[in-house]
């Protein structure tokens, strides 16, 4: 740049006016790029090179698809005809951004050409990390979908009850016989449970903001203790991670595999809680759950056990999901179920 107190006044000026454009771009939280006309990068502020975790002068004089895989090179092209061919005024393109590192998350880019009169001087791109708006609408989709399975719920589980307790109702009355009473408050019992469980169920699938390390193992011996209370069940605690997890969802998705193993195990059922690679597992040495209903037991509603709710096991699907954990059920080595919980951040010990 021209010293200027060697230029003309006009001069200094523009040099002054560009001081405080690229002053301007460098404090945007957007990564903004120029492209010279056949697509080499001419300028990036400091927020792309962050982004893209080089130096700028590394990206200078390089060409833009060089920093992006083949599939967003082609969708970015055909919005570029699009805008040329007057398709569209401005070209918007949400893509996985690709870091030198090799990791990605989704961003959203606007860019259009640059033109003086007839002849074209490249164009600028504006790219927003879209992270947060991605992780809100995926929430908002997980919230649908709970609604829309609440309302099956409701129209359907809670009938059955309401018809007993009707029924009973009406022949308590007409009879005087208390037995009639006992079976109501038996229903408004199912009601009452049912109802907890879907405050639960949609509690445990908002996303979650606050985790922490946690002790897997401290965690599961206290919440065996309080899930299984009266039960002479016994557990095998292995595991020795320490897990990156919201403490009081991870307690709820203990509880509700712990009361999943002693219901359909029994009393004397034997669970067993170790580490996995990415992970850790819950396994027991019960019936098992049958290959056919593996891929049905994480639904709401489902259940094989008598007067059971069907949503333990949803609950702990939810938790898992709201962590961005896998979570999936197999057959133990004893013949039992085995439930492994996956993409789980784990710290290590010092």
């Amino acid at each position: 740049m021209t010293d200027p107190r060697e230029s003309t006044p006009g001069e200094a000026c523009r040099d002054r006016e560009l001081q405080l454009y690229e002053t301007v771009l460098d404090d945007l939280d957007d990564a903004v790029y120029a492209l010279g006309p056949d697509g080499e990068i001419v300028y990036v502020n400091e927020r792309y090179a962050e982004m893209k975790g080089v130096a700028a002068e590394t990206l200078l004089e390089t060409h833009i698809y060089e920093w992006v895989d083949e599939e967003t090179a082609k969708r970015a092209q055909t919005v570029l005809n699009e805008v040329d061919a007057g398709e569209r005024e401005v070209g918007v393109v949400e893509y996985d951004f690709l870091t030198a590192d090799g990791d990605t998350f989704p961003v959203e880019l606007r860019f259009n050409r640059v033109t003086s009169g007839e002849v074209e001087l490249g164009r600028v791109g504006v790219i927003r990390d879209v992270s947060e708006r991605k992780r809100r609408e995926e929430a908002l989709r997980r919230k649908n979908e709970r609604l829309e399975s609440f309302a099956s719920v409701v129209s359907h589980d809670l009938r059955n009850p309401l018809n007993v307790l009707s029924g009973s109702l009406q022949l308590a009355r007409e009879t005087g016989d208390e037995e009639h009473l006992e079976r109501a408050e038996r229903a408004v019992e199912d009601m009452t449970t049912l109802v907890d469980d879907l405050l639960m169920l949609a509690r445990e699938g908002e996303v979650i903001d606050d985790v922490e390390p946690v002790d897997l193992a401290s965690v599961a011996e206290s919440t065996w203790e309080t899930a299984t209370e009266g039960s002479d069940a016994t557990v095998s605690i292995e595991a020795t991670n320490r897990i990156v997890a919201d403490p009081a969802r991870l307690t709820q998705l203990l509880d509700n595999l712990f009361r999943n193993a002693v219901d359909h195990g029994g009393d004397d059922v034997t669970v067993t809680v170790a580490d996995l690679t990415d992970g850790f597992r819950v396994a027991d040495d019960g019936p098992g759950i049958p290959s056919g209903d593996r891929d049905r037991v994480f639904e709401s509603g489902y259940s094989t056990a008598g007067g059971g709710t069907g949503f333990g096991l949803a609950i702990v699907a939810e938790i898992a999901d709201a962590h961005d954990w896998q979570v999936s059920v197999d057959e133990s080595e004893n013949g039992g179920a085995v439930f492994a919980v996956h993409s789980v951040e784990c710290v290590r010990r010092e």
